[in-house]
């Protein structure tokens, strides 16, 4: 096993992960009825394929990628569809999303999937065609289409895998209990992406508070055989799972601030994205069920969840004992990065790795927010190699040239900044509220320069064209003197 060297910037946070991993990773109740929405995953929302009244089987297709960068949708249960309408979701902090509603038989009755060949009969673009009709997106929060990721990869000269296995957040254990329990399945789905990029090195990283883990995924290598597989233990220390940051950190190298990974030749997948590409090819059953922590001083019994997409928060609650009585805020995923839920029927959908019901003893407390003291602790802790108190100062001003040059996009959110100020000011907030406006303005700004050029362009090309009617009608009039003479 390798092991990097140390994580730019950064904080060791005391882990909360003992109760929701003492127990064996269990199925959560199947729920009568299932909410998917139809964009729970990064791009365009899906498109349905199935209408009110239809039957569904388990793991048949009900929802087909809505444009390039989109992902299938499938049913997690065999039942009928009742409705197809706006229901809240969590991933719009309960603002409406379309969503396919499904009445549960009870009856799992599955839907035959296409037969296909073992992966390595295939080659790479069939295996990449058949990955993407699986509706896999990344597991790790991110729910980037995994098939464009792969589709980028390949095209890369010399490209590597690599699977995040790094789970920094103090609450989620989503991915250690993954790998200590189904370790094969994510050396498998490690295999598989190899073949359908072309590449020679897959490298799991895992933290080195993940000693269960990393055996697990050590014999899982050695029964597979693959010597392109290693493994490498990095450092706790948040968030060194960012996907940048653990390039760095395992690689060496930086990811240009205007280019994503793969324009390196780095194919950066969460394990439990690999462990469905596993299940995937080698079982024909799609994404429609994914590890959930359920875990906080709010409920009785934390504990890590297999659970189908579409089940109500509630029931997950219920599953693990219900609510203490300090129960105060319901959160998806991890305390530093996560979103309060408004209620707890909200459903479980592709990027809900935690569900933390908060007490107090929880929660970071908060005092008034006072003026910046300039003391430089959030840019020591900036995972990002960022200013964050420039950054604050210039969102105050809404200099948007200055918070560009200042590289406010570059911002991954992740907290660490709020967490050491002094003087309590909620930055990570005021950054991810101010990148749409900046996002805006460079949409705008190079729409306008659009504009102008197709403007010139007009200009020039009727210019041209006058120009030549010009000399047209020239020549004809002395065509008609030379005659007259």
């Amino acid at each position: 096993m390798a092991r990097p060297s140390g994580v730019q910037g950064g904080l060791r946070l005391d882990a909360h992960k003992q109760r929701s991993t003492a127990h064996p990773l269990r199925t959560a109740s199947p729920p009568e009825h299932l909410v998917l929405p139809l964009d729970q995953h990064a791009g365009a929302a899906a498109v349905p394929i199935v209408a009110p009244g239809d039957r569904v089987l388990l793991g048949q297709p009900i929802a087909e990628p809505g444009g390039t960068v989109s992902a299938w949708l499938h049913s997690p249960v065999s039942g009928t569809v009742t409705t197809i309408e706006p229901r809240p979701s969590p991933r719009h902090h309960g603002a409406p999303a379309l969503s396919v509603v499904i009445a549960n038989d009870a009856m799992d009755e599955r839907h035959a999937p296409a037969a296909t060949s073992s992966f390595e009969h295939q080659s790479a673009g069939q295996l990449r065609e058949h990955l993407e009709r699986g509706g896999i997106v990344g597991l790790g929060g991110a729910v980037f289409p995994m098939s464009v990721k792969v589709d980028a990869a390949a095209a890369h000269s010399a490209p590597q895998v690599l699977l995040n296995g790094v789970e920094c957040e103090p609450y989620i254990s989503c991915d250690d209990v993954l790998m200590r329990e189904r370790a094969q399945d994510v050396v498998l789905g490690g295999s598989i992406l190899l073949h359908a990029v072309g590449a020679e090195t897959c490298i799991i990283a895992v933290e080195d508070d993940m000693p269960e883990a990393a055996r697990a995924l050590s014999s899982a290598v050695d029964r597979q055989h693959d010597e392109r597989i290693q493994i490498a233990i990095v450092p706790r220390v948040y968030p060194a799972g960012g996907q940048r940051q653990l390039i760095t950190t395992v690689f060496g190298v930086e990811v240009p601030y205007d280019a994503l990974p793969t324009e390196i030749g780095i194919l950066c997948q969460n394990v439990a994205t690999a462990a469905a590409v596993a299940r995937w090819v080698r079982d024909g059953q799609p994404l429609t069920s994914r590890i959930v922590t359920v875990t906080g001083d709010g409920v009785q019994h934390p504990a890590n969840l297999e659970v189908r997409l579409g089940t109500p928060v509630s029931s997950l609650i219920a599953d693990c004992g219900g609510y203490t009585e300090r129960m105060t805020r319901l959160i998806m995923g991890g305390s530093m990065m996560g979103v309060a839920l408004p209620y707890d029927e909200l459903p479980v959908i592709k990027s809900t790795n935690c569900v933390i019901a908060a007490s107090a003893l929880d929660l970071q407390p908060r005092a008034a927010e006072l003026p910046c003291i300039r003391c430089g602790n959030c840019a020591d802790v900036c995972p990002a190699i960022l200013l964050p108190q420039q950054l604050h100062w210039y969102v105050q001003g809404r200099n948007l040239e200055a918070l560009e040059t200042y590289g406010l996009m570059d911002c991954i959110e992740c907290g660490c900044c709020d967490y050491v100020c002094p003087s309590q000011i909620p930055l990570a907030e005021r950054f991810r509220e101010m990148k749409p406006v900046l996002l805006r303005t460079r949409i705008g700004r190079a729409t306008a320069d659009a504009s102008r050029s197709a403007f010139e362009a007009r200009t020039d090309r009727i210019a041209r064209l006058e120009a030549a009617q010009r000399a047209a009608l020239a020549r004809k009039r002395q065509a008609v003197r030379d005659k007259q003479s």
